[in-house]
């Protein structure tokens, strides 16, 4: 099996050619992994991958978060849909799977405005995955199972927040040097979201939970490179006024969102997978007129960070989840 990358943009993204997704091996999730650290941001055309392989496929790169806490808390994290369908019950994988799709749990097209809707819009800023949780995601892996028409957006943009941190100035890479940032999901539903009511209970607040706490400058481990680990989740730096922290935080975010750093990626077929490390860029889903129109199905496999940086300055080993009690 030969693997081939090729450069999607000048300093990340790829897609990838000469996987056999029936014969993986540990050398190739190993290739993988390498191109993962030059690239940030691979992508699979046709893959033929299901719900089960891609789970499969998936704990091949390390340990997978999974939705049981959401579901028993009964909040829409889950595939409601996938449970309702097989009848033998949840079964040993559909556990792993997050739904990122905008479709409810009765199969219909979510609507702009409701609270399912207002849930999930937070994906539609630049953020990276779990660093509300104690412990962080590495890599994503997002499984598309039906696709909008083409045209009416539903796609992907990336963020290089590696090159967005070289490129900084060197007085303002030593001002944020020791800034801790607290990042809160909330907190970018919030910022998504800013006018809608649900949001408005003391339950939805930030203040209301625990934050994941993360060094806003980082060394990326796989690659050696220093990294700007900055999201929409970022509520405030440990230590600091909201009101000013926001517009710090607000500033890195501008900068690294900037489009000589971006990527959009555009699916083309049902079973295209694209597959990112969260530690070295952001992400955000693209809008469009699919919105409230077309259905839009998207899984996504969640593998925990397992560098020295995984659980930030959090307490290793803690189980609480962003918003639950």
């Amino acid at each position: 099996m030969t693997i081939t990358y090729a450069s999607s943009h000048p300093t990340f993204v790829a897609e990838v050619s000469g996987v056999d997704f029936n014969n993986i091996t540990p050398e190739v999730v190993s290739d993988l992994k390498a191109g993962l650290a030059k690239y940030g941001v691979l992508i699979f055309r046709n893959t033929g991958l299901d719900d089960k392989s891609h789970v499969e496929f998936s704990r091949m790169f390390g340990d997978l978060d999974d939705i049981k806490p959401y579901s028993s808390a009964h909040q829409s994290f889950g595939l409601r849909r996938v449970s309702v369908r097989n009848t033998v019950g949840l079964c040993s994988y559909t556990h792993r799977l997050f739904d990122v799709s905008n479709i409810d749990a009765k199969g219909e097209v979510i609507m702009p405005g409701s609270v399912d809707w207002v849930m999930r819009n937070g994906n539609t800023i630049f953020h990276v995955d779990s660093s509300f949780n104690p412990r962080r995601a590495g890599y994503s892996l997002l499984l598309v199972h039906s696709l909008p028409p083409k045209g009416t957006g539903g796609g992907l943009e990336f963020a290089d927040s590696r090159q967005a941190y070289d490129d900084l100035e060197q007085a303002t890479k030593d001002k944020i040097a020791p800034w801790v940032l607290m990042h809160s999901q909330h907190h970018s539903r919030k910022v998504a979201s800013p006018h809608a009511e649900i949001l408005k209970d003391v339950k939805y607040k930030p203040e209301s939970h625990p934050f994941g706490r993360h060094k806003v400058v980082q060394r990326h481990e796989a690659s050696g490179r220093m990294n700007l680990y900055i999201a929409n989740h970022a509520y405030c730096i440990d230590g600091w006024e909201v009101e000013q922290s926001q517009k710090e935080i607000q500033e890195l975010l501008d900068h690294a969102s900037q489009p000589k750093y971006t990527c959009e990626v555009e699916w083309e077929n049902p079973t295209d997978l694209v597959i990112w490390d969260n530690t070295c860029t952001l992400h955000r889903a693209t809008l469009g007129e699919f919105d409230g129109k077309y259905k839009r199905d998207m899984r996504r496999t969640t593998v925990h960070d397992d560098s020295p940086l995984a659980w930030g300055h959090n307490n290793v080993g803690d189980t609480w989840r962003s918003g639950l009690p």
